[in-house]
């Protein structure tokens, strides 16, 4: 079985050879929603299996294999270890390993009953036990900086260039997150509730995150290369197109002034007029709109002024006719 740092060095190895391209094909291959929710479904799958054939290489832990869980007492583990005793006894096990089988079985009894030894399998594995050393906070706080500095650093020369920009930030948060439940449990004396993975130590909850870890990290690269969108690209592109209107506005504006010209000098005939712009022409406009308001109200004043004589006219014809008329009645 490799060690921890080969099945690191592998794992890295899969995910960026073989993982990570095919994840950014599905993205491309499916645009939209659809190909992100499929490169997460796949990238999912991907981990589980991958995980699931690496719990079964390690095999059972010593609690499965006594058949108890964390929080059972030394009493439970030696009725556990009695009743699993003949059940894999060579005598009575048909299977061709059973010796195996059996000292297995008494290394997880003596390991569980003693004081000293179980909790230092529960938080740093069955190598550790057999190795027969003891660790102090400043080689563990040692081992987790290698492993981090590590790790952020492939992450930093994976995320190169404005495009994985995101996607580093979200390592690196994972990074924080899992740090912190690292220490906690290996230097805080964090106990997992007994509700939780009964069977799971504390050392195989920080396995099983560094497990994961190189496909959370390929992952957040994909999606953060795919959800990715240049602003800088964007805004120039807004630029360009706003200088080509107006530059079209501006070409229609020339037109315009060649048509007013135009026209201008046929209308004065050669008379050596000067050239118009369209603001004198609009000023010229604005000048012959109020020359024909002018007209317009001189002609109302005249028929204003002709109105009073007509009316006195007639007068005067009705008072001649009535003066007729009493001069008749009179001399008659």
């Amino acid at each position: 079985m490799a060690s921890s740092g080969e099945e690191g060095l592998l794992s890295f190895l899969f995910y960026v050879i073989i993982v990570y391209p095919a994840t950014s094909w599905v993205l491309k291959k499916f645009p939209g929603n659809k190909g992100l929710f499929c490169a997460i479904g796949f990238l999912g799958i991907i981990a589980a299996g991958k995980t699931y054939v690496e719990v079964q290489e390690k095999g059972p832990n010593f609690y499965n294999i006594l058949g108890v869980t964390r929080g059972s007492n030394p009493l439970e583990v030696k009725r556990a270890y009695k009743r699993r005793s003949l059940e894999l006894h060579p005598d009575k096990n048909p299977s061709p390993n059973a010796v195996e089988e059996f000292d297995r079985l008494k290394s997880a009894y003596d390991v569980l009953i003693s004081q000293d030894q179980r909790p230092m399998y529960d938080k740093f594995g069955e190598e550790e036990i057999k190795m027969n050393r003891i660790r102090n906070e400043n080689d563990i706080l040692l081992e987790i900086f290698v492993y981090y500095l590590t790790w952020g650093m492939l992450a930093y020369i994976l995320t190169l260039g404005k495009s994985s920009a995101n996607s580093r930030n979200w390592i690196y948060t994972g990074q924080i997150v899992m740090l912190v439940a690292e220490v906690s449990i290996l230097l805080q004396e964090v106990k997992l509730p007994e509700w939780f993975l009964p069977t799971v130590t504390e050392h195989e909850i920080v396995w099983l995150l560094h497990s994961l870890f190189p496909a959370y990290m390929n992952g957040c690269r994909c999606l953060g290369s795919f959800l990715y969108v240049d602003m800088d690209e964007k805004t120039r592109i807004l630029l360009v197109s706003l200088k080509e209107q107006m530059d079209t506005l501006q070409l229609q504006l020339r037109e315009i002034q060649v048509n007013i010209n135009s026209i201008s000098v046929k209308g004065g005939k050669g008379e050596g007029k000067a050239t118009l712009t369209p603001t004198t022409k609009i000023k010229e406009m604005q000048a012959l709109k109020a020359s024909g308001s002018s007209a317009a109200a001189a002609a109302a004043l005249k028929q204003d002024s002709l109105g009073p004589a007509k009316q006195g006219g007639m007068s005067g014809f009705y008072l001649m006719i009535f003066g007729y008329i009493v001069l008749y009645y009179f001399f008659s």
